[in-house]
C-alpha cells in the first residue's frame, strides 16, 4: 500500500469515527433530562380557575418570575402553605412576580378548587391539570412540589414539601431575582371563617 494511500485510509477511518462521537454525543429528545436548578423549565399547559383566560401554559409567563406550585385540595401542607403564597403575592406581585398554583385534582374537580381558593381568600392564579401532565413533565413527588424559575424560564429552585414563602430567605431570594429591595411584611389578610 503506498503512502498516499495510507493517509487516505486514515483520514475515512478518523471521518467515520468523528461521525459516530458526533451521533452518540448528540442529545435526543426521548432522552431523560432531570427538572432541576439550572435546567429550562418545561413546557406545561393547564386549565384556568378564573373565567376570564381558559388555557394558560409557561409561556404566558414570559418575563416574569415565576412561583410554579403544584397541589391538591386533599393535601394538609398545600393548605398550610397558601396563606404565604399569598403574602408574597401582595408583596411582590407589583413587581414581576407570577405565582400560579397548578391542582392536580381530578376531572370534575373544579366546583372543589374554586371553594378552596375562596375560602383561603387567594389573589394569585389558580390553574387546574385533572389529568396530572405537569406531574410528569417536572417529575415531581408528590404535593405539594414547589419550582422557582427565572424570567429567562431557567429553574432557580425546586421545594418538595411545604414552606414558610415569606420567610427571610425565600424574600431576599424572590427580591434577589426581580432586582428589587426586600419588601417589609404585607399587610395582613384578614381571617377566613374554615369549614
Amino acid at each position: 500500500m503506498t503512502a498516499r494511500r495510507q493517509v487516505a485510509v486514515v483520514i475515512t477511518m478518523i471521518a467515520a469515527l468523528a461521525v459516530v462521537v458526533a451521533l452518540v454525543l448528540r442529545p435526543r429528545e426521548d432522552e431523560f433530562v432531570p427538572v432541576v436548578p439550572g435546567v429550562h423549565a418545561p413546557a406545561f399547559s393547564a386549565v384556568s380557575m378564573d373565567s376570564g383566560s381558559p388555557t394558560r401554559t409557561l409561556a404566558s409567563y414570559r418575563g416574569k418570575l415565576l412561583v410554579l406550585n403544584v397541589w391538591a385540595t386533599w393535601c394538609v401542607p398545600c393548605k398550610a402553605e397558601m396563606p404565604s403564597f399569598e403574602r408574597l403575592h401582595r408583596r411582590y406581585g407589583h413587581a414581576g412576580l407570577a405565582i400560579v398554583a397548578v391542582s392536580i385534582d381530578g376531572p370534575g374537580k373544579e366546583k372543589a378548587i374554586r371553594d378552596f381558593t375562596k375560602r383561603l381568600g387567594l389573589t394569585f392564579e389558580i390553574l387546574g391539570d385533572p389529568d396530572g401532565n405537569i406531574s410528569t413533565a417536572y417529575q415531581t413527588t408528590g404535593v405539594p412540589e414547589t419550582f422557582v424559575i427565572d424570567t429567562a424560564g431557567v429553574i432557580v429552585r425546586r421545594v418538595a414539601g411545604a414552606e414558610d414563602w415569606t420567610s427571610a430567605a425565600n424574600s431576599a431570594l424572590i427580591a434577589s431575582l426581580l432586582g428589587v429591595p426586600t419588601a417589609g411584611p404585607p399587610a395582613a389578610t384578614p381571617a377566613r371563617s374554615q369549614p
